[in-house]
């Protein structure tokens, strides 16, 4: 009899999972808080897959730059101040895993990661109908300054020596690489590797052929509670009523925390809010995709159209469009691309979505602590569409009882299992006071 999986979540990580437990003979429910027409963080995104990005987001550096964006109204950086303790609680990890050690430990697994979901982008881009456009031209991080040219480089030769080709090209060695569009800068770094898509497409590719294959769509169906038996999940609560399965997966994005709170477990998260906006007629249209390094925007070609996307806003659960955010994009564009202007932008519907941020930059993926039939697989941040393939085919195979593709010691979910209340109450009066915080122990 073939095993009965729930899935909550039809983002890219829930609908690659379903792809790949479909594929070992699974019965498989994708359960959605929203409808079909929802335009969630799968949808407006660069569509990047990276394999150059092997250091995570809690990198040394990262707090000192961070707390500097923050003074900035435009900055791609902000987190809006609001009392919370599971912010406190995020921040104060982030920080403790900010550091070499923890980058030392993470970049193998990213990398091993990335790579494995680019194979499986090439097998899903042989299917047919998939016609999300997968392009394998690479990535250019395009530098305004020397100085970010140098700590690029820096970078480069990091990657390089995990096994990932990179290539430090001047201003000339630059344009040259894509003559469609003039470009300012002091010069940039090339990964081969690195493509891009149209992850619109690529999700209506997957929900359409999974449909086709017989896996099960409810939507707007917002998951209430669990029934137990001991270990085991007996059901998933829904306001349609009881869903029963086997196993029981877990892709809710920056809404998994509360999915497992009366669980009595902790994944602690931050939604980091992103924009783009898309050019429908750019006046330039580059072949390459590229990252403005000092700005934080994602520049990638879709067809004939040009998405620019960035900003990393912890701001909680909300979709609110922050103007001057937004701005900050559209101003930094045409000091790389001086072709274009912010009217180029005017009246350019702007798309926001969420990206479920870990403190440490590594996402979830594994089993729920003590519970035998519940997995996780969130947390993936700014990295979603890149690793959505392999974390799929990881949760599948963990289901299935298959030896995995890749270690994934350092992405269990109960990596911080340590409780709020334990936290707090050693913690609270000291945050009050502006007193040292003892390290938390590791968790």
């Amino acid at each position: 009899m073939p095993k009965r999986v729930v899935i909550i979540g039809a983002g890219i990580v829930g609908l690659c999972t379903g792809y790949s437990l479909l594929r070992r003979g699974c019965d498989v429910t994708i359960v959605d808080r929203d409808g079909p027409n929802h335009e969630g963080c799968s949808f407006g995104n660069a569509g990047m897959v990276v394999p150059s990005h092997v250091i995570p987001l809690a990198a040394p550096g990262m707090v000192r730059m961070a707390l500097k964006m923050m003074l900035r109204p435009r900055s791609p950086f902000f987190i809006r101040p609001r009392l919370s303790w599971d912010l406190i609680d995020w921040s104060w990890r982030f920080m403790r895993a900010a550091n070499a050690g923890h980058v030392d430990r993470s970049a193998p697994v990213l990398r091993d990661l990335h790579l494995a979901s680019r194979a499986l982008y090439e097998q899903l881009a042989e299917l047919p109908g998939a016609d999300f456009g997968l392009t394998k031209l690479g990535l250019l991080m395009l530098c305004k300054s020397e100085h970010a040219l140098h700590e690029e480089a820096a970078l480069a030769t990091r990657a390089k020596e995990l096994g990932i080709p990179a290539e430090v090209l001047n201003c000339a060695q630059t344009a040259a690489r894509d003559p469609n569009v003039k470009m300012d800068v002091a010069g940039s770094v090339y990964f081969p590797l690195d493509c891009h898509l149209r992850p619109d497409r690529l999700v209506v590719f997957l929900r359409k052929m999974l449909a086709e294959a017989g896996v099960k769509f409810v939507w707007n169906n917002p998951v209430t509670g669990w029934r137990r038996e001991g270990n085991s999940i007996s059901a998933a609560m829904t306001t349609q009523g009881d869903i029963s399965a086997d196993e029981y997966l877990i892709c809710g994005g920056s809404w998994s925390p509360s999915l497992v709170h009366d669980l009595g477990l902790r994944l602690p998260m931050q939604a980091g809010k992103g924009y783009s906006l898309t050019l429908k007629n750019p006046r330039r249209l580059p072949r390459l995709c590229s990252i403005l390094t000092e700005a934080r925007v994602a520049v990638t070609p879709m067809g004939d159209t040009l998405r620019f996307g960035g900003t990393m806003e912890i701001a909680g659960l909300n979709q609110r469009i922050s103007r001057g955010r937004v701005r900050g994009i559209i101003e930094s564009i045409p000091q790389y691309f001086p072709e274009f202007t912010p009217d180029d932008f005017q009246d350019v519907p702007v798309w926001s979505g969420l990206r479920p941020c870990s403190p440490d930059g590594l996402p979830y993926i594994g089993r729920a602590g003590a519970y035998e039939n519940l997995s996780i697989a969130t947390g993936h941040a700014m990295m979603g569409i890149s690793l959505g393939p392999i974390s799929g085919e990881l949760v599948a195979q963990m289901i299935c009882r298959e030896e995995l593709a890749v270690d994934i010691g350092l992405l269990d979910p109960m990596r911080f299992a340590r409780s709020k209340a334990s936290w707090n109450q050693e913690n609270k009066a000291q945050v009050l006071t502006g007193r040292s915080i003892d390290r938390p122990a590791a968790g």
